[in-house]
């Protein structure tokens, strides 16, 4: 399997022969469902090709998944860390197997209560940002003191390191947020990429666990819901093979009403997210420009990857506009 050695992983975990499967829709680290015959566990390694040493950084998702599942917050619990290369060619990570549906189909989520669930995931995202830092063992996990500012420079220095093509409109965007970046309130642990895909859901709509914390950090938690907000707006499901975003479905809550739940359920004031919406487009562009990238160049596994470029200049347009008011 393309990534991944089982024959090395059994060999060093010492266990019977191992079968694997690679999740789908995953966009930077890669994760496969692993198991032995009688166990399952998930796997998680970075991309065959790095760009971004942070989000790749196996030992710092293993952290943050340890010291929220301490917390009780719902996450896969990590079981072993592995930062030996010669294993499978690369760090990785083992959890457990947590059972529960990703939505991804319209179809499936039109059988479903879409505003109950997109509601209690505002309130999961809102239970995060209530957590203490230094609580639950993550005071030293990032730097909340100019987050903002430093999110700025750091995705331009990503969108330089993978740029492949010209970005109408980028450059400008860029310019525009950091002329006017807000200082941001107390920090919170972030997740960096909170969206309705990286949730495993139960059968009573409860979230069993939160996935994909390769970008997690301390920083501005309205970072956090302005994302979301965007994500809702993005084609990010299938419907009779067709794109279609989650907030075009039945049933699914406006963005003022999932800003207003998120400020009730938090206490934090979401009176102006302009620039919070502004900058998650970028970065959301720049996030795909990435994958877009590695496209290109062969360096992604899995299906879907040939479309995410077309994406980008939507995104670019939905960052000025969201800075004008809209």
């Amino acid at each position: 399997m393309k990534g991944l050695d089982l024959e090395r992983l059994r060999t060093y975990l010492d266990s019977p022969p191992l079968s694997a499967a690679m999740f789908a829709g995953g966009r930077s680290n890669l994760t496969y469902a692993v198991t032995d015959g009688t166990n399952r566990w998930v796997l998680r390694r970075p991309p065959l090709g790095h760009v971004l040493p942070t989000a790749h950084d196996m030992a710092r998702e293993h952290r943050v998944l340890a010291a929220l599942s301490r917390a009780g917050f719902p996450v896969p619990r990590p079981l072993l860390l592995c930062a030996d290369t010669d294993v499978i060619g690369a760090p990785f990570y083992l959890m457990e197997h947590v059972d529960g549906t990703i939505y991804r189909d319209a179809a499936e989520l039109a059988k479903i209560d879409l505003r109950r669930l997109t509601l209690t995931l505002v309130d999961t995202l809102a239970d995060l940002h209530a957590l203490a830092p230094e609580e639950i063992g993550l005071g030293d996990f990032g730097r909340p003191e100019g987050f903002n500012a430093r999110q700025v420079r750091r995705w331009k220095q990503q969108l330089d390191a993978s740029r492949s093509r010209e970005l109408s409109g980028i450059e400008e965007l860029h310019a525009r947020l950091a002329a006017d970046i807000p200082a941001g309130g107390p920090g919170a642990v972030v997740h960096g990429d909170f969206r309705l895909d990286n949730v495993l859901i139960g059968p009573d709509l409860a979230v069993n666990a939160v996935l994909d914390w390769e970008m997690s950090t301390l920083g501005d938690p309205l970072s956090d819901l302005a994302l979301m907000l965007v994500y809702a707006g993005r084609p990010l499901l299938v419907r009779d093979g067709t794109p279609v975003a989650p907030l075009d479905l039945s049933g699914h809550p406006g963005l003022d009403e999932m800003a207003a739940r998120y400020a009730a359920r938090s206490g934090r004031d979401v009176g102006d997210l302009h620039w919070y919406v502004g900058f998650a487009a970028f970065k959301l562009a720049v996030i795909l420009e990435g994958v877009h990238y590695r496209f290109t160049r062969g360096q992604t596994v899995g299906a879907g990857f040939d479309t995410v470029g077309a994406m980008v200049p939507e995104l670019i347009e939905q960052g000025h506009r969201a800075l004008e008011g809209h």
